[in-house]
């Protein structure tokens, strides 16, 4: 099947190409047309939390249950004058006349506990209603809000709440392409060899990115699933396309016609892709396991990016290598110039430097002119091939057999020391205290902390319906023991949504601790499991303790519990899949174990950084937080998948090689000398790729960038270069042992097809 696609798509180039673009330029209509959903709520699961919030809109209203932040006001010259609380307060007035917003104002007998003992900071209470959801809905809100806030002489205001809280495009993906260019050009020595994965990769994401756009009208998706979508989609992409023009190339060097060379290179390294691919998408829709529906939103949303740049490896990747043919091998000194230019205009874009955008214009002169300077014509010099003994790899590969024992201790320890942080791994969001110190949210949440304490910035709602007098009575006893509890700063009163006839109360705690820290999310736990109870006794009064700690707690806890379950289906399934692959037990149990250990290397130098904070201002970091609950299940989903391309293009020329010698050390060291320089190049744009999103000014983000380019670098070097040849020459010929009655029952997938007897020309194929 696959020799026939790579032939169709080689044949009618011009058309596979045409219908490419018409495809993307049809979704781009339809994305215009029906727009996009994404979303900024945070749908939770079936926690008490949520039952919180749901009892607050039954019993309180829409404006109860929305988003909220606060507007925090500081007279710098002391206590608040009788002309600052005026204005102020009239500004207050006119932001709860909206109807989109309800303030309670600090001024006001209502918000009287707003304002600091000290008497210079103070803070309103903004709740939104339920039905702002989209940040653009947020974005326009503030900007409102903005354009009639008063000028008050001696008077600081700030916006705190993640509501507020505005972020620049991100741009930092563009900085991983730069690199990738470069990355490229080294490893291929051609511009035109370079060209073609990254135009693939763009035909492929640009195309899964409109079609995650329109199922968001379908799914919920979170407004960053394209982000991060565009990060995978560059990694993978590009490395797809990169492993089959590598194959091509070895085919022509052979001798090939380039219609060959392009079937042989989609029926051989193409199956690998297709599987590699899977295994990507399956390791992400195992997300779907998780039950939460913004983490189901990102899983479908990667899903179908990876799925698309899948597809244009084999369908348009061929389609490219009809236009470029012979010339692949020949760069030009004009190309190579060029290239480097367009890199640093990359570059310029992602660090937002106007001096180096300048680069652009140049890139275009070069080829302008190119035609007529003799030495911008001038081809560079062809690279010489090594014969594979001396090879840098292959001497590597003998080198690590002759002492396994020792290589396989040194591997071993040095992931096992990076990954000793994840021991002290506490899941958790962090709070508006690590947003950068230039923003107004960061300067809110200061000021909050300066007048109220840090519990200011995360206060828990407590709610409960009431039907009985015993009830009513219930929650006045809860009132005062609430004021009491150790851990809390102070308390509202028990306020009824009905002053003459409650069917619920609430109450606001605010405690000692910030949203983030530990202490905060023990309150939580001991406000549910011992004061409460004893305070309300039998009354009956069904107490719910909510707020974004509460939901920061309940969330975390939620996933940790059924990270086993996820762990166990992606790591099983893999299993299979990889024994059906290499009919072997011992190859997928040592690809399982190696990339569990590379995992936990990346899971604990994300603790080490984010949480602890080593070298947390180096990346712009506001401060250390604990690990964004879904960031473990998103990176094992991820990087597993990863972590199977690399051992399949690895080992599936490890194993043509057994099969062909039947000696294991021999195939081991060519496996790797055939395959170090395409995973090592393949590896370098992940990591420049994931690396460059250290820099998108999102937290979330920096922790999801840093977590990959880490994984990708160890499971590329420490077990590639290490793990892997050590431990296949320990076992020997029992790597690839299979049971008899087990070979029967598993199917066999070939993913590498048949490299060296494939025919030159395939029916309907002209040879160029």
């Amino acid at each position: 099947m696959l020799k026939t696609l790579g032939a169709f798509a080689h044949l009618h180039r011009r058309v596979v190409v045409a219908i490419w673009i018409a495809i993307i330029a049809v979704l781009a209509g339809l994305v215009g047309t029906f727009g996009n959903a994404f979303s900024t709520q945070f749908n939770l699961p079936n926690v008490e939390s949520a039952e919180g919030f749901s009892l607050l809109e039954e019993r309180f209203g829409s404006q109860a249950s929305g988003r909220s932040g606060t507007v925090v006001v500081q007279s710098t010259s002391g206590q608040f004058s009788q002309a600052q609380r005026e204005v102020l307060g009239d500004y207050f007035d006119q932001l709860d006349a909206r109807s989109d917003m309800g303030v309670v104002s600090p001024f006001t007998a209502a918000g009287s506990r707003q304002i600091a003992p000290s008497g210079d900071i103070a803070f309103a209470n903004v709740s939104f209603v339920a039905e702002l959801d989209s940040a653009e809905e947020f974005v326009e809100v503030f900007a409102e809000m903005k354009a009639i806030e008063p000028v008050v002489a001696g008077v600081q205001i700030e916006y705190g709440g993640e509501v507020f809280a505005t972020f620049e495009t991100p741009t930092s993906e563009v900085l991983g392409l730069a690199f990738a260019i470069v990355i490229l050009i080294f490893a291929f020595g051609s511009v035109l060899a370079m060209g073609l994965p990254i135009g693939t990769a763009f035909g492929g994401i640009a195309a899964g990115v409109l079609v995650a756009t329109l199922v968001s009208n379908i799914f919920t998706m979170p407004d960053f699933a394209t982000t991060l979508g565009v990060m995978i989609g560059l990694g993978v992409g590009i490395d797809y396309a990169l492993f089959i023009v590598t194959r091509y190339r070895e085919a022509r060097q052979r001798g090939r016609g380039c219609a060959a060379a392009t079937i042989e290179a989609i029926d051989t390294a193409g199956r690998a892709v297709l599987f590699a691919g899977t295994t990507v998408v399956i390791s992400l829709l195992g997300m779907l396991i998780m039950g939460v529906g913004f983490m189901n939103g990102l899983a479908i949303g990667a899903s179908i990016t990876v799925l698309f740049t899948m597809m244009a490896s084999v369908t348009l990747l061929p389609a490219l290598l009809g236009f470029v043919g012979e010339r692949i091998e020949v760069t030009r000194w004009r190309g190579v110039i060029a290239a480097g230019l367009v890199a640093v205009t990359l570059v310029g874009v992602g660090l937002k430097q106007n001096l180096l955008l300048l680069a652009a214009p140049f890139a275009g002169l070069v080829f302008l002119v190119g035609s007529f300077v003799p030495f911008l014509r001038r081809p560079l010099p062809a690279r010489r091939h090594k014969p594979m003994p001396e090879t840098m790899p292959y001497r590597w590969s003998r080198t690590v057999q002759r002492r396994p024992w020792v290589m396989l201790i040194v591997g071993v320890v040095a992931l096992g020391a990076v990954a000793v942080p994840v021991l002290d791994l506490r899941l958790g969001f962090a709070d508006e205290g690590n947003y950068p110190t230039d923003t107004t949210t960061r300067r809110a949440y200061d000021l909050l902390a300066t007048g109220f304490g840090a519990g200011f910035n995360g206060p828990l709602t407590l709610v409960a319906a009431v039907d009985s007098p015993a009830q009513v009575a219930a929650a006045q006893q809860l009132s005062d023991v609430l004021a009491t509890t150790p851990g809390v700063v102070s308390t509202s009163p028990a306020i009824p949504n009905d002053s003459a006839a409650p069917t619920a109360v609430l109450w606001t705690v605010y405690p000692i601790g910030s949203p983030q820290s530990k202490e905060a999310a023990d309150l939580v736990a001991r406000l549910r499991n011992e004061v409460i109870p004893t305070a309300v006794g039998e009354s009956g009064l069904g107490v719910k303790v909510t707020g974004s700690v509460a939901v920061n707690v309940d969330f975390s806890r939620y996933l940790a519990d059924r990270l086993p379950i996820f762990f166990g289906v992606v790591l099983a399934l893999s299993f299979l899949l990889l024994m059906a692959v290499f009919r072997s037990l011992l190859v997928p149990l040592k690809a399982v174990l190696m990339n569990l250990l590379s995992i936990g290397s990346a899971y604990g130098a994300v603790v080490a950084v984010f949480q602890w904070g080593w070298g947390a201002s180096l990346i712009g970091l506001g401060g250390s937080a604990p690990i964004d609950p879904w960031l473990p299940v998103m990176m094992f989903a991820i990087v597993f998948g990863l972590s199977m391309d690399y051992e399949v293009f690895l080992l599936s020329r490890v194993k043509e090689e057994y099969d062909r010698t039947g000696d294991n050390q021999l195939a081991v060291a060519d496996g790797l000398a055939k395959t170090a320089r395409v995973i090592t190049a393949a590896a370098a744009i992940m990591v420049v790729v994931f690396g460059s999103f250290v820099l998108d000014a999102t937290r979330s983000i920096k922790m999801f960038g840093f977590g990959l380019a880490v994984a990708v670098f160890l499971d590329a070097t420490v077990v590639r270069l290490v793990l892997v040849p050590a431990t296949m020459e320990l076992l020997g010929d029992r790597n690839w042992w299979l049971p008899r009655w087990l070979d029967r029952l598993i199917p066999k997938i070939d993913v590498e097809g048949a490299s060296e007897d494939l025919a030159t020309d395939v029916a309907g194929v002209q040879t160029r």
